[in-house]
């Protein structure tokens, strides 16, 4: 059985393309560390692998809850005040990053609520 990507590949002129494919190259001779991306601000900040992981845990749980509550994407998408793709993107680990105010208005779209809590180490 194939798997098919079925994600859309977004339009990219030559230039875009020669860009992105230079990059490419140049992290993968130079290797550089967090520290060395921080600092050349190509990236802002980095997220934790085990804070990364929780996220997606909890977003699963929360398309568990549609699921079995028989509520359709288009449906929670209406309910939360989102855009469909909005929702699926969420829902597959294609946002990697939502706010705070979009899991919880996920949430209340399929009755559910998020809850948080500090524990010590």
């Amino acid at each position: 059985m194939s798997s098919k990507d079925n994600r859309r590949r977004p339009d990219r002129t030559p230039e875009e393309k020669a860009k992105l494919r230079s990059i490419r190259q140049q992290f993968q001779s130079a290797r550089p560390t967090p520290e060395e991306l921080l600092k050349s601000g190509d990236v802002a900040e980095f997220v934790p692998l085990g804070d990364y992981l929780s996220l997606r845990e909890a977003v699963l749980a929360l398309k568990k809850q549609r699921e079995q509550r028989g509520l359709s994407l288009a449906a929670v998408a209406e309910r939360a005040n989102m855009d469909k793709a909005a929702v699926s993107r969420l829902e597959n680990g294609l946002q990697a990053n939502p706010t705070i105010d979009t899991l919880n208005r996920y949430a209340a779209a399929i009755d559910a609520e998020i809850v948080w809590s500090v524990r010590a180490k």
